[in-house]
């Protein structure tokens, strides 16, 4: 069946092609117990637009977030940053539930590290979620970035963690490392994609 607009047929069924991004997996690392960072150095340059970042099942050693930074073209991992962060929790007792804006991990014009999750330490706390870079070969524009991560908290809480901002540098973003604000990445598994 098809789309008609005043006797006009828009479209017709099987005549609309949409072409979505191809991700091609381009690395994949396992954290091993003990990790301090997991570290992507290679493969982010203008072979393409976005880059994106999957963690999943990340587990900490201590109640603590997960961190990411920047490297551009340096050998550290301390681009200046710009960010936003904000985040809804419910307990699983039903005890408490809130929306709202977190200052406490915002940079504004930072070179220290970003937060994506807040996760707890116990055996069956974990976080997933996804990191999109966008044109980070650029050396006329700020790198934008932006996540969304599901969370299981040290309180007993789901938590979605929003987070977002750019790498405030002309030079080209050429690393992303995530680490843990305190203690170590003890599992999960991290992958990164092109997308074109």
């Amino acid at each position: 069946m098809g789309l008609i607009s005043n006797g006009t047929t828009l479209l017709d069924a099987g005549s609309l092609s949409v072409s979505a991004g191809a991700m091609t997996l381009l690395s994949t690392v396992t954290a091993s117990s003990g990790d301090s960072t997991i570290t992507f150095a290679s493969s982010i340059n203008s072979t393409y637009k976005e880059y994106i970042f999957k963690f999943i099942d990340v587990h900490l050693s201590a109640n603590a977030r997960l961190l990411v930074n920047f490297r551009d073209g340096s050998t550290d991992y301390d681009a200046t940053k710009t960010t936003t962060f904000f985040e809804a929790y419910h307990y699983e007792s039903d005890s408490s539930l809130s929306v709202g804006y977190v200052t406490d991990y915002d940079l504004a014009q930072s070179t220290g590290a970003h937060t994506l999750a807040y996760i707890g330490n116990g055996n069956d706390e974990a976080s997933s979620g996804t990191l999109h870079l966008y044109d980070p070969a650029s050396t006329t524009f700020v790198k934008n970035f932006m996540s969304v991560a599901s969370c299981y908290h040290g309180s007993d809480l789901a938590l979605q963690a929003h987070s977002g901002g750019y790498c405030n540098v002309t030079a080209a973003i050429d690393g992303v490392q995530f680490s843990a604000n305190t203690g170590t990445i003890d599992a999960g598994v991290f992958k990164m994609y092109g997308v074109s």
